[in-house]
């Protein structure tokens, strides 16, 4: 007996660790179980460290603070680390137009929140609690208590209440996929999984018939033109060849370029006929396409690559081949002379098989080398991610200074690093397992802690008459905003019900429900969308709820 008091009840590190490990299993074992075609996947956790600290199960209050806290920033961090490399891409294309409704979500569920607390009278510290339960936001609930303790208000309430909202938060945004789909959505707003509108990059072949491109050098027609695009092969007179900076073009060449979407319509002005191939199909062998030239993948693994740009390697002209295009971090990226390479981009190289292979030498195409994690990046991300957290910044009309916090700094910090970090030739690139091994790791930390520290009081609330109340208040916080935002998406911005889906779930920091919407539609557009708004999304939320809670508590 004695035994079992030191694992699971005298206070120690030991303690801690066994106890948080224990729930953390229990909930993702429980988390794989489907009930009606749903999982809760890691929710669990949090409703198993409930339980637990229901029936008295408690660690050392300073080490509870510590794992909550590493868990949230390793969790945040590691996801801007993720979609930072893809982030600011996205939002040069579609992100604009799923961000709209993303934003109108975030900041009408707010308003909701604010008229619901003055109406019901429930004090902006409980509403802020159950705004971040609504919406599944945990980092947001992290900034508020921070906020609340800084202005030496008891934050109590905000942990209860986001632990008795926070089920029905996950569920919620379920619901409302659910009956928009049964109520609003039409065949139409239903995508294909090839769907034109969610590739970065599109392949056409042209007839050259322009006359004023006849006898032109390659690299003079791409300087003289403002669309970004890639001659991959050229077939003249039956023979096929790489078309080189300074091939000259003449009449009649059959060219294969790789664009965006919107730019084929006006290369057809620039090249002459398009013709009617579709060369975009998944099943294409392109190794098949001509007897002398193939097409192979190589990865970038070598370090002194990374950070440079495409066009210092010069590998067209000194070796005879072309770059179609680059794969990183599930993005499909135009190979422009500006692009810079990172640590684990797969290129798409064409050309004859001597010339790939020397081509390959350079690159590194060493897939061990991309086994190793660069923890270097990873701790120094952190760091930096704390440290712009922790800078106080003024906003207007509000008499305490906001800061980023545990959460909205290291997220974008990730997304920062992951983005930029190549240019100053750091090495960010961590593999979709690793990856998802520290963002797991840590959600599952902070979920367990979060749910053990809400559980003492938990079901003595639910009982109470505010208890009802914030549980009403918070479906109804989750259920509207989303079902009327993507009303208007699919209606009056015209996005198909697979992409708003993906924002929704986005904007709602909800990957619970996102696992629904990919179980339940074809395609990945729910995930596009979803990379796409969630880190401006948390980032904004971050910021409102301390600004409301500085403003009117």
């Amino acid at each position: 007996m004695e035994f079992l008091d030191t694992l699971f009840i005298e206070h120690s590190a030991l303690q801690a660790i066994i106890v948080l490990s224990l729930i953390s299993a229990v909930g993702i074992i429980l988390g794989k179980m489907r009930i009606m075609g749903i999982s809760l996947g890691v929710t669990f956790v949090f409703f198993i460290g409930i339980m637990a600290g229901h029936f008295g199960l408690t660690i050392d209050a300073q080490m509870l603070f510590y794992a909550e806290s590493f868990g949230l920033v390793l969790f945040v961090y590691a996801l801007g680390l993720q979609v930072g490399p893809g982030f600011f891409s996205s939002m040069r294309t579609e992100g604009v137009k799923l961000l709209i409704p993303s934003l109108g979500v975030v900041l009408g569920g707010t308003a909701l929140a604010i008229a619901a607390s003055y109406a019901c009278g429930v004090s902006i510290a409980d509403m802020s609690g159950i705004l971040c339960g609504a919406t599944t936001n945990t980092p947001a609930l992290a900034a508020a208590q921070q906020t609340l303790e800084q202005m030496s208000i008891d934050g109590s309430g905000a942990a209860l209440s986001c632990a008795l909202t926070y089920p029905l938060g996950v569920v919620g945004v379920i619901l409302a996929i659910l009956f928009m789909r049964r109520v609003f959505v039409r065949k139409s707003d239903i995508a294909g999984p090839d769907r034109e509108h969610k590739k970065n990059v599109f392949v056409a072949s042209y007839h050259v018939t322009n006359p004023a491109i006849f006898d032109k050098k390659v690299s003079e027609i791409a300087a003289g033109s403002m669309h970004k695009f890639v001659i991959s092969r050229l077939w003249r007179g039956g023979h096929v060849m790489i078309p080189t900076g300074d091939k000259k073009i003449e009449k009649d060449d059959i060219l294969l370029v790789i664009t965006k979407p919107e730019e084929t319509e006006a290369l057809r002005m620039i090249f002459g006929e398009q013709e009617e191939r579709d060369w975009n199909a998944e099943n294409i062998d392109w190794n098949k396409i001509d007897s002398q030239l193939i097409s192979q993948g190589i990865l970038v693994t070598r370090p002194e690559i990374n950070g440079k740009k495409l066009s210092s390697l010069r590998l067209r002209n000194n070796y005879g081949i072309n770059i179609s295009r680059v794969y990183r971090s599930g993005v499909e990226l135009l190979a422009t002379p500006d692009l810079r390479l990172q640590m684990g981009d797969r290129l798409t190289v064409v050309g004859e098989a001597a010339n790939i292979h020397n081509v390959e030498k350079i690159l590194g195409n060493a897939v061990k080398n991309l086994d190793e994690p660069n923890l270097v990046a990873v701790f120094i991300g952190i760091i930096l991610g704390l440290a712009v957290g922790s800078i106080p910044f003024a906003v207007p009309g509000v008499s305490l200074p906001v800061k980023l916090g545990l959460a909205g700094g290291p997220i974008l910090m990730g997304i920062l690093v992951g983005t930029f970090g190549p240019r100053l030739h750091m090495i960010t690139y961590t593999t979709q397992s690793a990856n998802m091994m520290l963002r797991a790791l840590g959600l599952n930390l902070y979920l367990a802690c979060l749910g053990l520290d809400a559980g003492a009081h938990f079901f003595d609330t639910i009982v109470r008459p505010e208890g009802a109340l914030w549980l009403v208040l918070g479906f109804v916080i989750t259920f509207l905003p989303v079902v009327l935002a993507g009303y208007l998406a699919m209606r009056l911005q015209k996005i198909d019900f697979g992409s708003t889906c993906g924002l929704l779930c986005g904007s709602m920091a909800n990957p619970m429900a996102l696992n629904y919407a990919n179980d339940s539609i074809e395609g990945d557009n729910p995930s596009v969308a979803y990379a796409t708004v969630y880190p401006v999304c948390i980032f904004l939320r971050v910021i409102i709820i301390q600004v409301v809670i500085t403003l009117l508590a």
